[in-house]
């Protein structure tokens, strides 16, 4: 006599198994129906049932039901459940990218938005690369190099900023009486931000312990002031090579000057946020 399975629904259409997570402080996830991304901050039992708070990287507060296939988990779907007493130990792993924010594995790069930062040099664009990339690459921001801000004013008026369309701007060097300030003076407008450190070049912004060196050099003027670095700190004068050391040595926000931490994440929030 021939035996049945109970559930006589044909294998190609039943629904593959979902697996159980619990929702453990800082554990990050995404919720499927709002998209919205963050960290756990905790579970709560209501008359309606279990509920989860997340905060996303700008510490935004939501709070949503803990109901089956409702979260992505390093892009697949799982259900997040209340965390047990003595439960096996979830494996580790970093919860926060370089610049601080709170990580979001697996989460796709979003689409290019039609807003830009710009930024001096080819190096100042790879030290905000290497901080920022996972947060820029999730809010879909384009980060693009000028070599020189002599021609901003004809630059800006040439991307035409708008309220769909924001433009940042970060210059080096950015104090009073400078030739960057006065070029920067001449950019006005809603949808554009141009910010800047008082640094003459972004190896500046990068802390000298970080680098292993007591101090960064003053460079007379009059001179290059990187080969200047160079020769002062007795590295062969290839500012190219001696970049790439400085650059290897940076890890995260930590080891930046809060005058430029500040600065690139108020042009994130400019080209992110909306009015």
């Amino acid at each position: 006599m021939r035996s049945y399975q109970p559930d006589l629904t044909p294998p190609w259409k039943r629904s593959a198994p979902v697996p159980e997570v619990p929702a453990e402080p800082d554990l990050v996830v995404e919720e499927v129906a709002t998209g919205f991304c963050g960290a756990v901050i905790r579970c709560e039992k209501t008359a309606q049932g279990p509920t989860v708070t997340l905060e996303d990287r700008f510490g935004k507060h939501r709070v949503f039901p803990m109901e089956p296939r409702g979260f992505l988990l390093e892009g697949k779907v799982v259900t997040l459940v209340r965390p047990g007493p003595g439960g096996p130990a979830r494996p580790t792993r970093p919860t926060r990218t370089a610049s601080g924010s709170v990580a979001v594995p697996g989460a796709r790069a979003r689409v290019a938005r039609a807003g830009r930062i710009y930024v001096e040099g080819r190096h100042d664009a790879e030290l905000v690369e290497r901080v920022w990339g996972d947060d820029l690459r999730i809010e879909g921001v384009v980060v693009e190099y000028l070599e020189g801000i002599d021609d901003l004013p004809a630059i800006v008026g040439e991307f035409g900023p708008g309220p769909d369309a924001r433009l940042g701007v970060l210059v080096d060097h950015l104090v009073a009486g400078s030739k960057e300030s006065r070029i920067a003076d001449r950019v006005t407008g809603d949808h554009v931000l141009v910010v800047g450190h008082p640094y003459i070049d972004v190896w500046e912004a990068v802390k000298p312990s970080s680098v292993g060196i007591d101090a960064w050099p003053v460079v007379p003027r009059g001179q290059d002031w990187k080969t200047g670095v160079c020769r002062a700190l007795g590295w062969p004068e290839n500012t190219g090579a001696a970049w790439q050391h400085i650059l290897s040595k940076v890890r995260s926000y930590k080891d930046l000057e809060p005058q430029l931490l500040g600065r690139v994440e108020e042009l994130i929030d400019f080209v992110t946020l909306p009015d």
